[in-house]
């Protein structure tokens, strides 16, 4: 597959500071729950109905100004990638063609990303070249799923402390890359091209053991973590930021069909091995503990643990979570407030 280089970008942009510690103080912050930048009020689906190119032109990764101007922090995230690569080239030679083919040839994130997902997926049925211009055409014409996709990556740089880098996440976190392959996936099946879609979804089950169906909704700034053994069902809705670890399971009760998949918050931490089940809602900002079964609604700001699931602090008066769980990450402080067990 040819791959293009984009010599417009020769110059090194001086580099900014893309992160910031979700759990230090903020301007504004004083032990508050802010949902002021990470929530919104309704899920509206990620991506639009434009038709995907069939046929993939010369210039395809070329970026057209009028139809998209990028905010300086966005092009400064490609910038930045592209710098660590080439760190990395100095600090590992042996890895140079693997960063030149997959990174430094390409003139854009959405190019570099297509090329990418089109390896990982591809197999002898399914051609690399073939998967490059399915997700190069839905990148291309939509521009909030590449929105999303610069989300994501700062999500799983900020909040996972084993991402040393951005082109780290890009290259190697499979969380993230079977996260932007539904993206492709649903845009798809929100075309009525259900076939492909789900196409897309078994590779990307087979390969990286994250199974979401194309159907889904899922928001900006998500974090998988490990990911491995994620199912998420055709009518689950997930929102902004939130973080989920591996072997959750948003699924339904039984074989009935329609709305029947959980929705989730803006916010929300769901820790490992927790089945959350049925058409139920889990409020913005709350927090799942790990290996729970959810079968009710939880509250906003509520923590919920056990099998099945309750409240901390009771049901009447649970105990209110002052920061999003989502980003600080913190899967035991609960602990300490109901439970003496030690090891």
């Amino acid at each position: 597959m040819a791959t293009c280089i984009d010599t417009s970008r020769t110059d090194t942009a001086p580099a900014n500071p893309l992160s910031r510690d979700p759990n230090g103080s903020q301007p504004g912050d004083i032990n508050h729950f802010n949902f002021t930048k990470f929530c919104r009020s309704t899920f509206p689906d990620q991506v639009s109905c434009l038709p995907i190119c069939q046929n993939r032109s010369k210039s395809t990764e070329t970026r057209r100004v009028v139809d998209f101007i990028e905010d300086e922090d966005e092009v400064d995230l490609w910038l930045q990638m592209q710098d660590e690569a080439r760190s990395d080239i100095d600090q590992e030679p042996i890895l140079s063609n693997f960063y030149a083919s997959s990174i430094l040839a390409h003139k854009s994130l959405e190019g570099a990303l297509a090329n990418h997902l089109s390896v990982k997926l591809s197999n002898s049925s399914l051609p690399c070249a073939t998967l490059y211009d399915i997700f190069m055409g839905v990148l291309a014409d939509d521009h909030e799923i590449l929105r999303a996709v610069k989300d994501d990556l700062r999500a799983v740089k900020e909040r996972d402390p084993a991402c040393i880098s951005y082109v780290h996440c890009f290259l190697s976190f499979k969380g993230f890359l079977a996260c932007q392959a539904h993206r492709a996936a649903h845009k798809l099946w929100s075309q009525g091209r259900k076939v492909l879609a789900l196409l897309i979804q078994n590779r990307v089950s087979e390969v990286f053991a994250v199974d979401i169906h194309p159907g889904a909704k899922i928001g900006r700034g998500l974090l998988l973590d490990h990911a491995t053994g994620v199912v998420v069902g055709e009518t689950a809705v997930i929102g902004n930021n939130v973080s989920i670890l591996h072997n959750v399971t948003l699924g339904g009760t039984g074989k009935a069909c329609g709305d029947r998949h959980p929705k989730i918050g803006d916010g929300v931490l769901i820790g490992a091995g927790t089945c959350i089940l049925g058409n139920i809602r889990i409020g913005d900002g709350a927090k799942i503990g790990a290996g729970s079964v959810v079968l009710k609604d939880v509250p906003a700001r509520t923590t919920a643990v056990g099998n099945p699931a309750r409240l901390i602090g009771g049901k009447q008066n649970p105990i209110k979570l002052d920061k999003l769980p989502s980003l600080t990450m913190d899967h035991t402080s609960h602990i300490n407030e109901w439970s003496d067990y030690v090891i």
